[in-house]
């Protein structure tokens, strides 16, 4: 590939098919998530990223490597990781005696930082914890939200946010209920974050829905919120912004409850309701006239009688 004027030109078919798997779509590809160490690691930070790695699967590039750098100071190395194996989100783990067992969250715009929460785990349970089946890979979790705090407060609306960019996995048009098997449960409370992971299991319950139990399956950590490094509110909706295409076309005459039933307004002209053909009963049926009375039926029949014959013989 040859660079002229900022404008990367491809050489070849392969570097062509390349260059147009990165370029803007307007139905974007699944964000990838690249999961990396710092320079000083502990044993808890070590678990906690495979665990992360493990439940990203399989869109995260896990670095085994230690990467000498400090997000808050410095983000050019992350930038350039994340240009090179295209990657808009990241997690870097580090751990030193100020900020023992330390993990960022952050995600990226256009390969610059949009926004960082720095959160320090003081309780950890990993997988190899759980002694029990764990989830398949690349299986899509539910994810729930718990505490008012997601609502009123900027940072951890913002970091609600965040875990819903870096979890949701693949957008899917439909998914079946043996499927809704995983389920992480976020809850804010007391300014600490608490996340658990759980296995749905569907048991008989003797009618057509099934009863379902909830099974701890690990990770679980115990979070609280340390630095942060949020975007600006015009970068933020700069980077939300969707193209004309994905919008919704307004129609006509339609419109939408709370529920989603869709409703339609017809307009019709005016209708001449004597042409209006209605259902044919005997009670309605038209009549010669009004019947005759008895006098006049009595003159009637004797005109019939004494009018001559138009035939004679």
């Amino acid at each position: 590939m040859t660079q002229l004027d900022n404008v990367t030109r491809p050489k070849s078919q392969r570097s062509k098919r390349f260059l147009d798997g990165r370029a803007p779509k307007v139905a974007e590809n699944v964000k990838n998530a690249m999961i990396m160490k710092g320079g000083n690691t502990s044993e808890t930070i070590t678990h906690a990223l495979k665990d992360l790695y493990a439940l990203k699967k399989p869109n995260a590039v896990l670095y085994k490597k230690k990467n000498i750098t400090r997000p808050f100071e410095d983000s050019t190395s992350l930038e350039f990781f994340s240009k090179k194996t295209d990657c808009s989100l990241f997690v870097f783990g580090s751990h030193n005696k100020k900020r023992p067992n330390n993990l960022i969250f952050g995600r990226l715009f256009d390969f610059h930082v949009l926004d960082m929460m720095e959160l320090g785990i003081e309780k950890y349970s990993g997988l190899m914890d759980f002694k029990n089946s764990k989830i398949p890979e690349g299986t899509k979790p539910m994810l729930v939200f718990a505490g008012d705090a997601f609502d009123t407060d900027n940072e951890l609306r913002r970091l609600k946010s965040l875990f819903i960019d870096f979890f949701r996995g693949q957008a899917v048009p439909a998914v079946r209920l043996a499927g809704l098997e995983h389920i992480l449960h976020i809850t804010a409370l007391e300014d600490k974050i608490y996340l658990r992971s759980y296995r749905s299991l569907l048991k008989k319950s003797g009618c057509r829905t099934p009863r379902i139990e909830l099974e701890e399956i690990g990770p679980a950590f115990d979070f609280v919120v340390r630095r942060t490094h949020l975007a600006s509110e015009d970068l933020y909706k700069t980077a939300h912004r969707q193209p004309k295409a994905l919008k919704p076309t307004k129609k006509k005459n339609i419109s939408h409850d709370a529920f989603g039933t869709k409703f339609g307004r017809l307009h019709m002209q005016k209708q001449d309701l004597t042409k209006l053909q209605t259902r044919k009963m005997k009670g309605l049926r038209k009549r010669r006239g009004p019947p005759p009375a008895q006098g006049e039926e009595t003159q009637a029949k004797a005109s019939k009688t004494e009018s001559p014959d138009p035939n004679p013989t």
